[in-house]
C-alpha cells in the first residue's frame, strides 16, 4: 500500500467535504470553497470526521494516483483552513515592487515597468519595497502565480540580482579574473 495513500485525511471543525459523481470533490471551509475533479478510479470516502482514499487494485499506474489524489484532497482541506502563502524577495539595486489596487508594478531594470494583476482569488501583499507575498487557499494557483512573478527576473549567479524564493539559495559564481 502507498504510505502516503492510505493515510486518512482529519476533517477539521467548519469543514465539510461533498463527493459527487465522478469523484467531482468540493471542499468548503472558513477561507473559501476549492472544486475539483479527481481521478475516477479512485474511491473517496468520507467517514465521519475523516477522508479515506483507496485504489482498485495494485497496478503501477493505481498506485501513483493512490498518493496522488490523497495529497490534492489533503492540500483543498488545508488550503480552505490556514491557506497557502509564497514569499519571494526582490535583490538589486533599483530593484523595487509597488502596489496598486490589484496591480503589482516590479521595476526590474528593463527600460518599462512591469505591471502584473493579481489573478482571482490570490492576493499580492508587499512588505517593504522588495518582499512580496503571494496569498490564496488554491495551492496550485500561488505556486504558479509566485512562478510567474520568479520569471520576470530570475536571480542571476553572478551578483545574485533579480527575484527570489525567500528560502531559495542561489549559487554563486566567480566573475571574471584579471590579466596577470
Amino acid at each position: 500500500m502507498s504510505r502516503i495513500g492510505r493515510m486518512p485525511i482529519a476533517i477539521p471543525a467548519g469543514v465539510t467535504v461533498d463527493v459527487a459523481e465522478n469523484n467531482k470533490i468540493t471542499v468548503k471551509g472558513p477561507k473559501g470553497s476549492l472544486v475539483r475533479v479527481l481521478p475516477t478510479e479512485m474511491q473517496i470516502n468520507v467517514e465521519g470526521s475523516e477522508v479515506v482514499v483507496t485504489r482498485p487494485n495494485d497496478l503501477k499506474k493505481m498506485k501513483s494516483l493512490h498518493g496522488l489524489t490523497r495529497t490534492l484532497v489533503s492540500n483543498m482541506v488545508i488550503g480552505v483552513t490556514e491557506g497557502y502563502q509564497k514569499t519571494l524577495e526582490i535583490n538589486g539595486v533599483g530593484y523595487r515592487a509597488a502596489k496598486a489596487g490589484k496591480d503589482l508594478t516590479l521595476t526590474l531594470g528593463y527600460s518599462h515597468p512591469v505591471v502584473m494583476t493579481d489573478p482571482e482569488g490570490l492576493e499580492s501583499v508587499l512588505e517593504g519595497q522588495n518582499k512580496i507575498i503571494v496569498k490564496g487557499i488554491d495551492k496550485e494557483k500561488v505556486g504558479q502565480y509566485a512562478a510567474e512573478i520568479r520569471a520576470k527576473r530570475a536571480p542571476e549567479p553572478y551578483k545574485g540580482k533579480g527575484i527570489k524564493y525567500s528560502d531559495e539559495v542561489i549559487r554563486r559564481k566567480v566573475g571574471k579574473t584579471g590579466k596577470k
